[in-house]
């Protein structure tokens, strides 16, 4: 009988190890990924010039909260690490918090709205509406147009009719025109607040158990980086339903403009 030792000696020396699995096949590429990509660079750089915010939008990961495990670790004293829930079963978890969050391109700081009930697009909007209130509106006062850089689906898609119709009822609320970019499927990675400012909330709660609402809201607004990140956090507890139809009558009534560009991704939304 050959022990477990010999046989990971014998592995080793044939040139084997250990390794977890790598997140990189991305699938085919859309064709007009690339002329995508140059479109919502070009447009991100005459609207900063213009003086104008260019904003990136994400739902980050959905959090249970209670006592559950957090991954990654944190500086305790020796032998007295948290403890936690043996398990992560959902019918013990305080609720979810779902982080949206809108990211200043330019100017580095963001607004995430945590929501408590669903990632609707209604509550896409509404965290969108958020950023303006705390952040946008003071930052740029004499601004007239926003673009959005967006993911291609989720609660912010392409295709899903109530994010443009509740664009819509933001532009008009507004009297803001706002332009939506979307990245090509496959590509979210590329999205600048999935690197700019979710890894760093990710990094700043590692190790540490989200245990009610307000321990996520503190974490996030505690957020920031040697470049001067700003987050300011904000629960959001009102309840969003899922399944609003949109109907083609409301859809007709949008002033919404597709773009010659690739338009099943770029279009402006103006007020009526």
């Amino acid at each position: 009988m050959i022990s477990a030792d010999t046989v990971g000696r014998r592995l080793n020396e044939m040139g084997y190890s250990l390794q977890a699995n790598v997140k990189t096949i991305e699938g085919d590429s859309p064709e007009d990924r690339d002329s995508q990509f140059r479109y919502i660079n070009e447009l991100a750089k005459r609207t900063i010039a213009q003086g104008n915010p260019v904003i990136s939008v994400d739902t980050k990961k959905k959090e249970k909260i209670g006592l559950f495990k957090n991954a990654g670790r944190k500086w305790l004293p020796k032998g007295t690490p948290t403890e936690v829930n043996t398990y992560d079963f959902t019918n013990m978890t305080e609720g979810t918090a779902i982080p949206y969050g809108t990211y200043d391109i330019d100017k580095n700081h963001g607004v995430v709205n945590v929501g408590v009930s669903h990632d609707t697009a209604e509550f896409a909007v509404e965290s969108i509406r958020q950023w303006w209130r705390l952040f946008g509106r003071r930052q740029y006062p004499g601004s007239e147009k926003i673009l959005i850089c967006a993911d291609g689906g989720g609660s912010n898609g392409s295709r899903n009719r109530a994010w443009k119709y509740f664009l819509q009822q933001f532009v008009e609320d507004t009297k803001l025109s706002i332009t939506v970019c979307h990245y090509p499927p496959g590509t979210s990675k590329w999205n600048k607040i999935e690197h700019r400012m979710f890894s760093f909330i990710s990094m700043n709660w590692r190790g540490e158990p989200l245990v009610d609402y307000e321990t996520v809201v503190n974490m996030i607004s505690l957020t920031t980086t040697r470049k001067g990140l700003k987050i300011k956090a904000v629960l959001d507890s009102k309840q969003y339903e899922t399944g609003v139809k949109i109907t083609d009558d409301q859809m007709s009534k949008l002033k919404i403009k597709y773009h010659k560009k690739n338009a099943q991704w770029n279009y402006t939304i103006s007020p009526a």
